[in-house]
């Protein structure tokens, strides 16, 4: 089955993102012009797809394009609304429907248990929920900068934890081949052995805490939480 999540097919060119953003982070309002281009070219290409050099039926092949362009057509828009939130152009509602909690900077220090958490620092579907909050009769409302004004965040999503978490666990594994193991006595570039000899794919428990440690210290990370976000002061 195919994961759309993963990512062992992704190439060096994926990090070669600078030619997408005016600044050193792409904004809503970029990523909402880029989709729609990348929807207008699968558009075109369904199209040209219609009248092929060589006689052959891409009927499938088409309609499979105009479906993904749909979807991106999709997700541009939302794109394109939470650019408007976020610019401040948008009401919002201070308090999230039915259970009554704020958001942003009035959510810090509360003990909002449900849903992850206080939403500090909101999500996507949050912030649409707001707005549609936001046109109910008697809502007291707000704009995204004043809700989160005073909130500062070094912050990635949790797609570029998990992808930053995975390289980390790739480069302890490499780690491990480089230190000698105290608890088996192997040497650097040999796997871990039992009291009987038999090779293991597991390090012992100190190589592997060795291993993290010097990892963890090159790469910015605190236990399991990334510290230094990467392009992000």
């Amino acid at each position: 089955m195919l994961n759309n999540n993963d990512t062992s097919y992704e190439t060096a060119a994926e990090a070669d993102t600078a030619h997408l953003m005016a600044g050193r982070q792409i904004t809503l309002d970029e990523i909402a012009v880029e989709l729609a281009a990348i929807e207008l070219r699968l558009r075109q290409i369904a199209r040209a797809a219609e009248t092929p050099a060589t006689p052959v039926e891409l009927e499938p092949m088409i309609d499979s394009l105009r479906s993904k362009a749909g979807q991106l057509r999709e997700i541009g828009e939302e794109a394109g609304k939470l650019a408007r939130i976020v610019e401040g152009d948008v009401p919002l509602a201070t308090k999230f429907s039915g259970s009554g909690d704020p958001w942003g900077t009035a959510a810090r220090g509360t003990d909002r248990e449900d849903f992850g958490g206080p939403a500090v620092v909101p999500t996507a579907r949050q912030l649409i929920h707001l707005a549609h909050g936001a046109r109910m009769p008697g809502a007291e409302t707000t704009t995204y900068p004043q809700a989160m004004a005073g909130v500062r965040v070094i912050w990635e999503s949790k797609a570029a934890q998990a992808r930053r978490r995975k390289e980390r666990d790739a480069a302890v594994e490499v780690e491990v081949l480089e230190l000698e193991c105290e608890t088996c006595h192997v040497s650097s570039g040999e796997r871990c052995v039992t009291k009987n000899g038999r090779v293991s794919e597991r390090p012992h428990t100190k190589r592997l805490r060795e291993a993290e440690a010097n990892v963890d210290a090159r790469l910015g990370y605190l236990g399991d939480n990334p510290v230094a976000v990467p392009g992000v002061d």
